[in-house]
């Protein structure tokens, strides 16, 4: 349960980190919140040459409205989203979600971008961020670029990061007036990775919905956008009919694989389930 030999450096600034990273090539790797990273590393899973830690690196939290967005640094932990009033108070989404994400210990370490850039299928913010639509900045060798939540995430444990480039914020778009959302889990125990998991976040303007996102956790290789949920609802009435029918498309959407915490079957209802309640949860938010 110890790690191998390695080099540690910590830099404070972003452009020392991403030399660091782009001088030592494949061998480095990111430390940001090691909730992922360090047991790996005890069980000699992972035995990267080089750690970059980007704990001391200036500018990489917080989180702000400004510019017609939310922006949350991408080393903002977990508990920051839960506890934050602007994030209860606008984004229950993403608070919702943070409150559910394994344990306090996790919580207090854990940040926003290691949990994206880690893209693990059974991770709540890369569905949150989906339903979100999000976009990712990162800074790299080239500079800085800036991408949807649905260009990063490539596969299980894969994202479109490349060599060299660290994530540096998280960008929300700004909600307006009748937006609200709603996070579903479904777990064996708390602290537990999701058996299913299902996002919501939508607009209502003059009773129908003008907007609607709404994405699946660990019931495929990667975060699922429920692409037929959602143009089902969009720009229709959000009745009971409407609402159910969605669940029905967004069940079909899922690719559960069958493990210890269920079967196919059994994961593909809870996903239903849960997008009834979320979508239920997120209009009653929205003043529905």
């Amino acid at each position: 349960m110890i790690p191998g030999t390695f080099d540690y450096f910590a830099p404070s600034t972003v452009d020392e980190a991403v030399t660091l990273l782009s001088d030592r090539g494949p061998d480095a790797r990111v430390l940001a919140g090691g909730q992922s990273l360090i047991p790996m590393m005890k069980l000699r899973l992972a035995e990267p040459p080089v750690l970059v830690d980007l704990n001391r690196v200036e500018g990489l939290g917080g989180i702000e409205e400004r510019d017609g967005h939310l922006r949350i640094g991408a080393m903002t932990r977990h508990a920051a989203l839960e506890t934050s009033d602007l994030i209860g108070a606008r984004y229950p989404l993403i608070a919702d979600a943070a409150a559910v994400i394994a344990d306090p210990l996790v919580r207090n370490r854990g940040t926003t971008g290691g949990s994206l850039a880690h893209a693990d299928p059974a991770g709540d913010l890369g569905s949150v961020m989906t339903a979100l639509g999000a976009e990712i900045v990162v800074t790299g060798p080239s500079g800085e670029r800036t991408l949807s939540i649905d260009d990063l995430l490539l596969g299980p444990f894969a994202t479109t990061l490349e060599e060299g480039e660290i994530m540096t914020e998280v960008r929300v778009p700004l909600p307006g007036a009748g937006s609200a959302g709603a996070y579903e889990k479904l777990e064996r125990k708390v602290g537990d990775f999701a058996t299913a998991a299902v996002a919501v976040q939508l607009s209502r303007e003059n009773g129908s919905c003008s907007s609607i996102g709404i994405a699946l956790t660990a019931v495929g290789p990667t975060t699922i956008r429920a692409g037929a949920a959602e143009d089902h609802l969009r720009g229709g009435a959000l009745d009971e009919a409407a609402l159910r029918a969605a669940s029905e498309l967004a069940a079909e959407a899922a690719e559960p694989a069958a493990d210890l915490r269920g079967s196919e079957e059994y994961k593909r209802d809870m996903v239903r389930v849960l997008t009834l309640r979320a979508l239920r949860r997120a209009i009653a938010r929205a003043g529905g």
